[in-house]
């Protein structure tokens, strides 16, 4: 279970989060909307334990994230930001296996578990025709997915991934997201932000709608993405159809 709790965030002066207080757990598939701006980057950051806020808390299991060991924190989390970057020519198995964190050796080979999961998460994503390409040399949509499988490698109990899908094709996208709410249905926790409206009724199993760094919507699909709550949100007229693997958010106008 991870709790936020009251939280304010605020850069340059202006107000990023607000009064902000949310709480997922085990099981549970929690995708983040909202417009650019909307501070759904940053409530990532603080869910991560990788920003600490000007006021309010986040609890993990109960326990303050603040007070948690890097250590300990990298072996139940992982952390996936938007547009990353790789500036050294390693391979693509090393670029996934730097997920393993904790338990990587220094030097030499990978353990057989090590390779096992390695080969899997490169399986998973597509890549394993790859595995040894430099990775500063890959797509920017096989960048992502390699990211993507670094994230997942360790089979973290929490996953915190921020618009995992950007810049993929929509085979690829739609197979990255099946992917993170597959892995949510096996007991762990993803958060995940997205822009792709479908994608998110597809795959959520519950969606948090932010504006302005405030909570407007927070519950089931079917509950939060109606057409009020779209308006209000995006400022477009849209409504959803059908429900789990065929539902659509289809976008009208701005009238």
């Amino acid at each position: 279970m991870i709790e936020a709790r009251d939280i304010h965030v605020a850069k340059g002066g202006r107000q990023i989060l607000t009064n902000l207080s949310v709480k997922a757990g085990a099981g549970e598939m929690l995708v983040v909307i909202g417009p650019n701006g909307a501070g759904k980057s940053t409530l990532l950051s603080v869910l991560a334990g990788l920003l600490k806020p000007d006021s309010g808390d986040v609890q993990l299991d109960g326990r303050d994230i603040a007070a948690i060991s890097s250590r300990e924190l990298a072996q139940r989390r992982a952390y996936l930001p938007q547009n990353p970057v790789c500036e050294w020519p390693i391979s693509v198995e090393r670029l996934v296996a730097l997920g393993l964190g904790p338990t990587l050796p220094v030097f030499g080979g990978f353990a057989p578990s090590q390779d096992a999961a390695i080969s899997a998460a490169l399986a998973a994503t597509d890549l394993t025709a790859r595995r040894d390409q430099p990775a500063t040399t890959l797509s920017g949509g096989e960048f992502a997915r390699a990211m993507l499988a670094r994230a997942m490698v360790a089979t973290p109990d929490i996953l915190i991934v921020d618009e995992p899908v950007t810049g993929l094709d929509p085979r690829h996208a739609m197979e990255g997201m099946a992917r993170l709410s597959g892995y949510a249905a096996t007991g762990k926790l993803v958060i995940a932000s997205l822009h792709d409206l479908t994608l998110a009724a597809r795959h959520a199993t519950r969606i948090l709608a932010l504006k302005d760094g405030c909570i407007l919507g927070d519950g089931p699909v079917s509950q939060t993405l109606t057409p009020g709550l779209i308006w209000d949100v995006f400022g477009v007229r849209g409504e959803l159809r059908g429900q789990g693997p065929h539902a659509a958010v289809d976008l009208i106008s701005t009238d």
